[in-house]
């Protein structure tokens, strides 16, 4: 395998392939992500995508090779039916499918549209089904039963999906699921982490315990109210999680849910996971949702911020001018041409130094001292402070041309 954690792409951490880190691992031969982008990520505050949105999305998943789409929740509206049947229709390569109540009407509805699996949900802790549903416990029960045996019988693909499942008493939850599976139908069971709330060593558990007891296919489900969605999702897939639900960007409710670029980033280069998605398309992916969706994209995220590779730090600078043609993964663990983005730039503000500074006199053709490339580098310090923000081309010529005129 040589050295998983190098490549002329990108550089991790050998500690990742150690046989001591790896020896508990119970990794599937394959994993996919299922996003839900369409779904929940709409369910961030705000967001309404029109029929010809959720198509160009559906479209930028298929390009980066994203294994399966969940299209949307027919129910919701005509428009949100439509534009499922279309994104079926086109045929863009990823699995398709509907996210449905537990309501006979909605899982006819997802079969209409031409969808090849959906994704059934029912109130899973006690508490919820008490007081948030205000249904006796038995009507959960029931109600799992019938639907999701009615859509086997329609021919599709069944993910029982368990809300607030990691809040409820474990005993109960098995209940649900092990009727589930003995009278209704269940091809995969997603654990669901609803209100972001369980720590990584609590999902291991979970994971393991879930699948000794059922054997069926699990996929992971979880928000990021702590911020460990991925973390978590990473996690259920150690102990043998096959698909993770994720949504670009890590959109959706409250703090949203795992990130599928973020996601698909780490099963490739932290666990030397190939599954299939295309890199290289990542950052275009997440451009493409945030354009759509009006999603504030902070300028640091990861894959997706357009800062990440602008280099303001003068130590960073200076070892990225030195680094950068043969060895640039000493400064930048991931080259922005592996995710699609744009190739590192040194720009000037507070933290600039006079590496820096000679830099960007070269590249306007000018030149100074060692000795004035620091004041220089001072007078962009003043610039930057008083702006609050970068120092742009012209702002630092105008600066270097006044300091060079008056030291002659």
């Amino acid at each position: 395998m040589g050295q998983p954690w190098k490549t002329d792409k990108y550089f991790v951490s050998p500690l990742n392939y150690l046989e001591e880190v790896t020896k508990e691992y119970k990794l599937p031969q394959k994993v996919k992500i299922h996003d839900i982008t369409l779904r929940d990520g709409e369910q961030e505050t705000g967001v309404a995508l029109r029929k010809d949105d959720k198509i160009r999305i559906a479209e930028a998943l298929a390009e980066a090779g994203i294994h399966r789409i969940e299209a949307g929740m027919p129910a919701v509206s005509k428009q949100d039916a439509d534009a499922i049947r279309e994104i079926v229709k086109r045929n863009l390569g990823p699995e398709i499918f509907g996210f449905c109540r537990c309501i006979l009407d909605d899982v006819k509805l997802a079969a209409d549209c031409g969808v090849s699996g959906v994704v059934i949900e029912i109130p899973s802790s006690e508490h919820i089904i008490k007081y948030a549903y205000q249904w006796p416990l038995e009507k959960a029960i029931d109600l799992s039963v019938q639907v999701t045996r009615y859509a086997h019988e329609m021919g599709l693909y069944v993910v029982f999906f368990t809300i607030d499942a990691t809040r409820a008493d474990f005993n109960w939850l098995l209940q649900i699921i092990e009727k589930v599976a003995s009278e209704g139908h269940m091809d995969a069971l997603t654990l669901v982490d609803t209100m972001g709330v369980a720590s990584m060593g609590a999902i291991r558990y979970y994971v393991r315990n879930m699948k000794k007891r059922l054997g069926k296919p699990l996929e992971a489900h979880f928000h990021n109210d702590f911020g460990l969605a991925n973390a978590n999702s990473l996690a259920a897939v150690e102990e043998g999680a096959e698909v993770i639900h994720s949504t670009v960007l890590g959109m959706g409710e409250r703090a949203g849910q795992a990130s599928t670029e973020q996601i698909a980033l780490a099963l490739k280069l932290l666990y030397g996971m190939d599954t299939g998605v295309k890199l290289e398309k990542l950052a275009g992916l997440t451009r493409t949702v945030a354009e759509l969706t009006g999603h504030v994209t902070p300028l640091n995220q990861p894959v997706a911020g357009y800062a990440m590779y602008q280099i303001e730090s003068g130590i960073p600078a200076a070892w990225w001018l030195r680094c950068k043609d043969e060895h640039p993964t000493e400064v930048f663990g991931i080259l922005p041409s592996l995710i699609g983005q744009k190739e590192p730039e040194i720009v000037l503000g507070k933290g600039s130094g006079a590496d820096s500074v000679l830099y960007w006199l070269r590249k306007i053709g000018m030149d100074a001292t060692p000795e004035q490339a620091l004041d220089i580098a001072m007078l962009v310090k003043e610039k930057a402070m008083e702006k609050k923000g970068l120092v742009d081309e012209d702002e630092f010529r105008q600066i270097a041309t006044e300091y060079l005129a008056a030291a002659k």
